[in-house]
């Protein structure tokens, strides 16, 4: 039997009186096609700075193709995509250089930062990993590995955080801590995140917003509004499940 997914807690509330949170990402029309197989056909998305968003979809969805064409990453998509302000990604396997020590890599790009390595020390005492700065990446372990991947992204203090299925390598306890982790880096930095993931749960643990990516469009999109900490059987999150998975074509016939 999988473990259990703990409770996540809630971020810190916006102080009262401040203003709505205004677009940091937008996508109008975007297309991709590889092969002649079209994966994206007239996406439309808006992101808001400081909301957190998952995106689900079957293998081959498109996923990824959206993410990198916000990251910038795709010169080949078509339609308009506009972020206001800086991007920062954290991929499935967290790309760290082998050859650079773990601070190097994070301070690597950094410019126009007066302290590079003060900068990065900074990011990885937020994560848990000052006492590996020295280290080498091959050293890490898989959760070690992913939370300095975590400090690299957030050293540039992004405006737009993109997730590509980052915890999809953790084992459960490792990843239950993980995303603890990143609940608490997005309280404290406040960025619009987009996490693309397989897992339903995770996107309704951690999500304000769960988009289901099929077709080439959004096809449906639900609001989580229940506060947290949430616990995975609450009724709101069960249906909310139930519904999900229907849209990606799964079907609980015989569960309970």
């Amino acid at each position: 039997m999988a473990p259990r997914l703990p409770d996540i807690l809630n971020p810190p509330e916006a102080p009262p009186g401040a203003p709505p949170r205004t677009p940091v990402a937008r996508i109008e029309g975007l297309t991709r096609a590889f092969a002649g197989r079209t994966v994206l056909d007239g996406v439309d998305l808006t992101i808001a700075r400081g909301e957190f968003v998952a995106m689900l979809g079957r293998s081959g969805s498109g996923k990824s193709t959206l993410l990198r064409a916000l990251a910038g990453l795709d010169d080949d998509a078509g339609g308009g995509v506009t972020v206001d302000g800086t991007v920062a990604v954290a991929f499935q396997e967290p790309r760290l250089i082998p050859w650079r020590r773990v601070i190097a890599n994070l301070a690597l790009g950094l410019r126009g930062v007066p302290d590079p390595r003060a900068a990065a020390l900074a990011a990885l005492a937020e994560v848990g990993l000052t006492e590996r700065a020295d280290a080498w990446p091959l050293t890490l372990s898989g959760g070690e590995a992913q939370r300095a991947s975590l400090a690299r992204a957030l050293v540039r203090e992004p405006d737009l955080l993109l997730l590509d299925e980052p915890f999809s390598a953790l084992d459960a306890l490792t990843r239950i801590a993980v995303h603890r982790l990143v609940l608490d880096l997005w309280a404290r930095h406040g960025p619009g995140i987009l996490l693309v993931t397989h897992d339903v749960d995770e996107a309704l643990l951690l999500a304000d917003r769960v988009l289901v990516l099929d077709g080439g469009r959004i096809a449906h999109e639900e609001q989580v509004t229940l506060p947290r900490p949430r616990h995975r059987d609450h009724p709101e999150l069960v249906a909310l499940r139930s519904t999900l998975l229907e849209r990606l074509g799964v079907t609980l016939e015989g569960t309970t």
